[in-house]
């Protein structure tokens, strides 16, 4: 498989030939002379593919890539069968942009009808748009979604990751948009105070399932408290948590967003990863993005179309409540090609080995004197306090390949463990915090 499309001197003669030109300089003979570089550009001269190579080894080289991760808060390393980069590396995929026109992108568009079915089956939501640039903009998007004329407050929980709080609060910024944090209690959102706080002009509030602190939260109870309140509740939502937790749906949410790195994604220094985002019916028309649709031809056929999109969001911009004009088409592919090989049964399991691997990793930390800070039940992630010194223990770690848990600002430790983590990686982890202890 080619990924790009070489031509030889006498195909570009050819081409030429066939629009009446004799030199690929004469496609610029209508720039004036003054313009044009007589000498040609000043590029170095090409190098071989072996050398080229060896250039981006040495400068790969520089990076440090750990072979054990305990880390997550937000991008988290987890299992990705070979499959999906084997059906996303096909050139079909990689080079497809956006479906302008619908009955020409049949393929792609099916690719981001599929994947909107199964982020709707995973989050227990009527509806799914394909997908935006990443999950903290997913939820700031989604807090544009609840504003109205009458409700123009976002109330956002404290236990939420603190990037994904940021976010909102600068698209909330630029709206005139009120955000306040709800406090939170023993790692999770404060019920007691969220229900303080709720009033007249909230559209919405925003937790996090699991939160930043790895808490399961009491979703159920907090959307009552909003709905009771007449506002909306958007949950944030880890997709693999999904597999095992109640979703979203079922607790009553009206918005589902969440950080799609985890289904297929490759941690990748930072991105590209995905924001998804699936709502009620209620909900749907206010969906930023576009939504793809199932329908049939003249025929009677199968086919797609793009059902949804706000054109003020192409055109009318100072009229819209979200200018997101695009998606991650090669992430939502790369998202729905891993839940369709992992299938409910798979993700379920990955699920469960990430909950017990980390439960059995903060029993084992315990034994050392790192105890827990928070007594709710966790997924995967868990805040432990320190009792060594943070900076050693991290660079003992490192030293042995090890990527540590985040230190927090109050010199907490949040720790995560996958299905990638062995016993034996956990049995070392500990044994190493031992000795520094």
């Amino acid at each position: 498989m080619g990924h790009y499309l070489p031509s030889t001197e006498a195909q570009q003669q050819e081409m030429l030939r066939a629009i009446g030109l004799s030199a690929p300089g004469d496609l610029y003979a209508a720039a004036p002379a003054a313009l044009r570089l007589s000498d040609g550009p000043n590029i170095p001269a090409g190098k071989s593919e072996l050398e080229i190579r060896r250039a981006f080894e040495v400068m790969a080289a520089k990076n440090t890539v750990y072979p054990t991760i305990f880390r997550g808060a937000g991008a988290y390393r987890h299992y990705i069968p070979s499959i999906v980069s084997t059906v996303t590396g096909k050139e079909t995929f990689l080079t497809a942009y956006t479906p302008y026109q619908a009955e020409m992108s049949q393929g792609i568009l099916q690719s981001i009808f599929e994947y909107q079915t199964m982020i709707c089956e995973l989050t227990g939501m009527d509806a799914s748009n394909a997908s935006v640039y990443d999950g903290a903009s997913a939820a700031a998007e989604a807090v544009a979604m609840c504003r109205d004329r009458k409700r123009s407050k976002a109330l956002v929980s404290a236990a939420a990751n603190p990037d994904v709080i940021e976010t909102i609060k600068t698209y909330c910024w630029a709206a005139g948009t009120e955000v306040a944090l709800v406090p939170e209690r023993d790692g999770a959102t404060d019920l007691d105070a969220l229900k303080a706080l709720l009033a007249d002009d909230v559209a919405c509030i925003y937790v996090q399932q699991p939160n930043y602190y790895g808490i399961i939260e009491d979703g159920a109870a907090l959307c009552e408290a909003a709905h009771a309140a007449g506002a909306k509740t958007i949950m944030g939502v880890n997709p693999i948590a999904a597999a095992l937790l109640k979703t979203p749906g079922e607790c009553g949410a009206d918005i589902a967003v969440g950080e799609g790195q985890p289904l297929g994604m490759p941690l990748a220094f930072g991105g590209p990863y995905l924001g998804f985002m699936a709502c009620t019916a209620a909900m749907t028309r206010k969906l930023p993005g576009r939504i793809v649709g199932q329908t049939a031809d003249a025929e009677g056929r199968r086919a797609f179309v793009l059902t949804l999109q706000a054109r003020e969001q192409h055109i009318r911009r100072e009229k819209a409540s979200s200018n997101v004009c695009s998606n991650q088409a090669l992430c939502a592919m790369t998202a729905a090609v891993y839940m369709a090989a992992m299938g409910p049964g798979g993700m379920e399991k990955a699920a469960s080995q990430c909950a017990s691997k980390a439960h059995y990793l903060a029993a084992e930390l315990e034994k050392i004197g790192f105890k827990r800070v928070h007594g709710g039940e966790f997924f995967h992630e868990f805040v432990t306090g320190c009792p060594v010194d943070a900076a050693a223990l991290e660079k003992k770690l490192g030293e042995n390949g090890i990527l540590g848990g985040l230190t927090l600002e109050n010199g907490d430790i949040l720790w995560c463990a996958t299905e990638m983590n062995t016993k034996d990686e956990i049995d070392r982890l500990v044994a190493l915090a031992k000795e520094v202890g």
